[in-house]
Order: structure tokens, then sequence, then C-alpha cells
């Protein structure tokens, strides 16, 4: 018999607030595996699917930002979402730019945390697995959604789960303004009131793969204080 609950993987040495966070998560529907080190999750992954994985960076051995790394070269799907206790910006971008797809502050608000969660659960039907796949061609890069890959100026690049869903947004609503507040919740399941810098650094990151010049963009245009624009054409 198959167990359809969301299996999430939990990586969290502080064994106290894993306690809870596993109780919380299971009160909620899910199946936790907790893991008290990167190294052992690691094996773990090679050899069993997760829905999603909660990371905290400071581990003891590989930090967050190691083990978030290895992940993605295991399953560059898989949502993630990295716990730090450190507010910094550049710890947060850090994260990103290594693969997260979301991060929470320690100490965060349990509803908040849940929320995120079911915000990462949640599938989007469009990009369903199919025989056969076209690709979005946008500049010199073209985008296949359903395979999770991209074919970039730098080279072939794999794409994670939040970046499709973000990609997936964009070319549906190709030249118009596109809310914040909108991308936030479409792709990540916020209000649209919710505080948070993790669209502005995904933006960041495509750029980053897909503009000819990051810091001049022609492909994802910001349009200030309302959101974001996408263009197929320079």
């Amino acid at each position: 018999m198959t167990n359809d609950k969301p299996h999430i993987m939990l990586v969290e040495d502080e064994i106290h607030l894993a306690r809870g966070i596993c109780f919380n998560l299971e009160e909620e529907g899910c199946r936790v595996s907790h893991f008290d080190s990167g190294e052992k999750a690691l094996v773990t992954l090679e050899v069993e699917h997760f829905d999603l994985i909660i990371l905290d960076v400071m581990l003891p051995g590989m930090d967050g930002f190691q083990v978030c790394r290895a992940v993605r070269k295991l399953d560059p799907r898989v949502p993630i979402l990295m716990l730090t206790a450190r507010s910094e910006d550049s710890d947060r971008v850090e994260g990103l730019e290594n693969g997260a797809d979301d991060y929470l502050t320690k100490p965060f608000n349990l509803m908040e945390f849940l929320l995120r969660v079911k915000g990462m659960l949640r599938r989007s039907s469009w990009y369903r697995p199919d025989p056969v796949e076209e690709g979005y061609r946008f500049g010199a890069n073209e985008v296949f959604p359903l395979s999770y890959r991209a074919r970039t100026a730098q080279g072939e690049i794999d794409l994670t789960e939040m970046e499709v869903r973000v990609l997936a947004l964009f070319f549906q609503k190709e030249g118009e303004i596109i809310p914040r507040g909108e991308l936030l919740q479409s792709v990540w399941g916020y209000t649209s009131d919710t505080e948070t810098r993790t669209l502005d650094n995904f933006i960041v990151r495509l750029r980053r793969y897909f503009e000819p010049d990051p810091g001049k963009p022609i492909h994802f245009q910001t349009v200030r204080g309302v959101g974001y624009r996408f263009s197929r054409q320079a």
C-alpha cells in the first residue's frame, strides 16, 4: 500500500527544535524523516525520494550551504527551505545562490513556517511529464520546463522546481507587469503582503542564468515599486 503523505527531510541538529518541527508537520499530515547531520541526510537522499527538504545552515561537519550544493547535484528539483539563525542578507543570498528555494530566520513564527511548507509542497499542473517537450526560446536561451533543464549562452543547466514555477508565470504573462504579491502568492504560496527578499534574490539568480549582462537585464525587468515584467525579445 502506498503512502500518499508528503515526505519531508528535516536536517537539524538542535534536538528540541527538531522534535517540535516534526510534531507540528506530522500534525499537518506530513511524514518527516529527521537527520542531525548533512552527511547522514545525503546518504539517505541517494536512495530515497523526498517532497521537501528543510535544512539548517549551522550543522556539525558539513554546513547547510555545502549540503545544499550536494543536494542539488543529487536532485535538482526537490524544494529546499533553509533555516538560519543569522539575519544578514549575505547569508540568505548565499543560501539561495547555492540552490535553496526559500529561507526562514530563527526564531520563526510557527504559522508562517507551516504556511511556507504548504506553499512549497504545492504542485503546479502545467509542467507534468510529457513524452514530447518543446523548449521555450528567448534570446540565446531555451528552457525545457517539463524536464527542468535549460540551455543558455554559458551551457546547459538544471533548474529547481521553484525556478520552473517562477519561469512558468513569466512565460504565461509575457509582456505584462506582474506585481510582487502575485508572484509570491502564485509561486511560494505567501499572502500578498508578506515581506521577504526571496523573490528579489530569485530574480538575481535568473538574470545570472539567462541575461547577456545581468547588470543590465533585458528579459527580466524590474518595474520599480510594482513588480517585474518578462520580455522574450531585447
